[in-house]
């Protein structure tokens, strides 16, 4: 694989690749770092590629296999970072609604985080990423049945903690 048709295929799902990054680290520059590592490997393996089904489903692999060795590594220091989705609204809304807005989204992300990892992934690639129930498996290697059921719990557990939360912060 030359330059040119590495560039092609492999550029182009870097932003989805950063994303996934930035939700295992809740770090912006751990993230870019560990995207750094993933590009290089995919480079230096380059040769190799096209004996895979699918690329991207081989980078999302690295990718979470790399952060989740990068969080074991450095379990003592989470920090969180990246942009918040009230962010996105901001200007538009009056300072009560951005603060709600910024309240709500950080619960959302703390929620999240929460999650078993295997919940965080499937859900980041489903609803975040879009990715299809067979790109999903590809990447994961879980069954369609298993995906599905995996979303649901992962779901249903976080609109549990979601309004148990809220609830709980509106009685007090």
């Amino acid at each position: 694989m030359d330059l040119q048709t590495f560039n092609q295929r492999i550029l182009p799902v870097q932003g989805r690749l950063f994303r996934l990054a930035q939700m295992f680290l809740r770090n912006r520059e751990e993230a870019e770092d560990a995207i750094q590592d993933v590009l290089l490997r995919l480079w230096t393996n380059r040769q190799q590629l096209e004996t895979y089904q699918s690329i991207d489903a081989l980078a999302v692999q690295m990718t979470k296999n790399l952060c989740l060795d990068r969080l074991k590594s450095h379990r003592n220091q989470k920090t969180e970072g990246g942009s918040d989705i009230s962010e996105v609204h901001a200007k538009e809304q009056s300072p009560y609604a951005q603060l709600e807005s910024s309240d709500s989204s950080r619960l959302l992300h703390q929620l999240i985080g929460g999650l078993p990892e295997q919940y965080k992934l499937v859900l980041h690639l489903r609803d975040v990423e879009e990715y299809s129930f067979e790109e999903i498996e590809e990447v994961t290697g879980l069954t369609n049945a298993n995906i599905r059921v995996i979303l649901s719990r992962a779901r249903q557990k976080l609109r549990e903690s979601y309004l148990k939360a809220s609830n709980y912060e509106n009685e007090h």
